[in-house]
């Protein structure tokens, strides 16, 4: 009986054994099944799209995730954020897929340079891509029509209808004008040129894309090897990429993305709140809400929280500014005319200070930013609406100040000069009067009696000179004779 309960014992054992190896195993391989990362941009290139992309590229490293996809639809951004971006993908350890989905989405300007710059170039139906010329350039694409100056590129060989159609297009025959446009657009064509060559894409289109604005439907992208691939969706886009070799940082690598698990990297707080500040309005409004909270904590020291949330907001909206491409002589304006605006109140030059700071203001907030990219440049209702309360505020000190001249004095020394009061003594050289119901040590030149009304004509100290009230009419009489 006892050897039988042993054995039953030990039965047990193992079969514990088995389940918790079972347990084990079946972890390990759901572990182990490839994982990949889905990161989703919607909307203009800037500095939170850039750190978005960067961290996600990192978290994927992190994870040894077989792939990073995109899923982008842009209509372009900064070319800061952009060249940074690139830097992020080339560097990146893990091949990297730009899939512009879904169908209506375009990758535009910039959203371009980040698909030539990816592994693999995907796009679903009805989405497009191209416009890759500089908008610091004027805003109007151009063409290679000054080919000694242009740098060579395949397109230089189109046939004459093309030449003709681009003569015909006055839009299309604008070519850069000074050297500092022309370093513009050959440093973007040579950009785009760099990046076809290295992943054997078409050279000839991008610098159609850049010298003349030319965009493309997704069917015209793959005919032309712009991209290499054509998807419905996700899931299509990993079943046709599947088997595919890239060459990551001089490695070749074959994608195995069947049956991967797609991961998605949604922003963090870190970076939703990145996106905020940096659009040009709120920075913008920040950086004004902290220049007159600190103004009014000068004015009314102690007051403490316009000084904190000045604080608190100017540092803020100067951290988002320097991400931006800022104009520093538009900052300076700023300063200097809301350093006039308060000039205008500490020392009333009736509004000459006050305008200028007003017009100042105006113009620097103008010349603020100026990236030729709408969404992020700031918006003409939030620089009148600023102005005017600037403006505002201005009219209100110079109206005050005009007010407070045609009053008379009504409190410190000044305001004691001209008050009568009654001699509470008599007065022969010195004595006391009675003056707004005090009694003041008093001097005069003459004798006054006692009971008789005076009228201060100075004042030293605590001690007032007086006169009588007739001798005052008297005085005043000869005078006028």
């Amino acid at each position: 009986m006892a050897g039988s309960k042993v054995k039953r014992g030990v039965t047990r054992i193992l079969i514990g054994l088995y389940l918790l190896c079972f347990v084990i195993s079946a972890s390990i391989g759901l572990s182990a099944q490839p994982q990949g990362f889905l990161l989703k941009v919607d909307g203009p290139i800037g500095p939170a799209t850039k750190d978005y992309i960067a961290r996600g590229i990192k978290k994927a490293e992190a994870n040894r995730a077989k792939v990073i996809i995109l899923k982008l639809d842009t209509p372009g951004g900064l070319s800061s954020s952009m060249h940074a971006i690139i830097k992020s993908i080339l560097a990146s350890t893990v091949p990297f897929v730009t899939y512009v989905a879904p169908s209506g989405a375009r990758a535009a300007s910039a959203g371009m340079y980040i698909t030539y710059a990816s592994h693999i170039a995907a796009m679903a139906p009805g989405t497009n891509i191209g416009a890759a010329t500089p908008v610091k350039m004027g805003g109007l694409p151009f063409s290679p029509s000054d080919k000694g100056k242009n740098p060579p590129s395949d397109d230089d060989k189109a046939n004459k209808n093309d030449k003709q159609k681009q003569a015909s297009s006055p839009s299309q025959n604008k070519a850069p004008k000074t050297a500092m446009e022309k370093k513009i657009i050959n440093d973007a064509a040579a950009q785009l040129r760099s990046l076809a060559k290295l992943y054997g894409r078409n050279s000839s289109w991008s610098q159609k894309a850049v010298f003349e604005g030319a965009s493309i439907s997704a069917q015209e992208a793959l005919t032309l090897n712009v991209i290499n691939v054509m998807a419905n969706n996700v899931s299509d886009l990993l079943a046709k990429i599947n088997g595919k070799v890239v060459t990551v940082l001089g490695k070749k690598i074959s994608l195995m993305t069947k049956n991967l698990i797609l991961q998605t990297y949604a922003p963090d707080w870190r970076n939703r709140f990145l996106q905020v500040i940096t659009n040009p309005n709120v920075a913008y409004i920040l950086l004004i809400i902290g220049f007159y909270g600190l103004v009014f904590e000068f004015i009314n020291p102690g007051a403490i929280v316009p000084g904190v949330v000045g604080v608190i907001c100017f540092v803020i909206g100067l951290y988002a500014l320097q991400m931006l491409p800022i104009s520093y002589a538009g900052l300076a304006l700023i300063l200097l005319g809301i350093g006039f605006m308060v000039g205008e109140a500490f020392m009333p030059s009736f509004g000459i200070l006050g305008i200028g700071g007003v017009v100042s203001f105006v113009v620097g907030s103008i010349l603020l930013l100026d990236t030729g990219v709408p969404e992020f440049n700031i918006a003409w209702w939030v620089i009148i609406t600023v102005s005017a309360l600037s403006a505002g505020f201005f009219l209100f000190i110079v109206g005050m100040a005009f007010r407070s001249a045609r009053k008379p004095v009504v409190s410190g020394r000044e305001e004691m000069i001209g008050q009568v009061g009654v001699a509470s003594t008599t007065i022969d050289n010195a004595g006391r009067v009675l003056v707004h119901g005090e009694d003041w040590k008093a001097f005069a030149k003459t004798k006054i009696l006692k009971g008789q009304k005076i009228k201060v004509i100075r004042v030293e100290g605590l001690e007032l000179w007086v006169r009588s009230i007739d001798q005052t009419t008297a005085k005043n009489k000869n005078d006028k004779e």
